[in-house]
């Protein structure tokens, strides 16, 4: 009997991975799809469609500490903007990047769990509450 209880606890633990799984992998696809249409919109004419950038312009977002390292320090740069030079990769950017904090939080986490998830990047997502806390921050 506790041979089949324990079964039956290990099959509905199981079984809520599963969907607790599917759910997460829905909840990023969803935000993906938001993404690209901000990242279309505000991002692809500096930042291109394949996220490389313009050289000594405009900086890549492919493979970069920027767009992988601190969500923090990205979602500010989103905010606030950046209007300082910019060593990537060994190639210097002096082209400033305006604020975008008309967005709201929700643009922004998902534009930003776009690019953390595109041109063969791969990082975790961006969520609105971090959105939230550094833009309260900023204030």
């Amino acid at each position: 009997m506790k041979k089949w209880m324990v079964l039956c606890l290990l099959l509905v633990s199981g079984m809520g991975m599963v969907v607790s799984s599917q759910t997460d992998r829905s909840g990023l696809k969803a935000s993906m799809t938001r993404g690209k249409q901000v990242y279309d919109r505000y991002c692809l004419t500096c930042h291109q469609a394949d996220g490389g950038g313009v050289p000594r312009m405009n900086p890549p977002i492919a493979n970069t500490e920027y767009v992988l390292g601190s969500k923090q320090r990205l979602i500010g740069i989103v905010l606030n903007g950046l209007n300082v030079p910019l060593e990537i990769n060994g190639e210097e950017y002096e082209n400033p990047m305006a604020s975008h904090a008309f967005l709201k939080d929700q643009q922004i986490a998902d534009v930003l769990t776009y690019i953390r998830n595109s041109f063969g990047n791969k990082a975790s997502a961006v969520t609105v509450a971090e959105v939230k806390s550094v833009r309260a921050k900023n204030k």
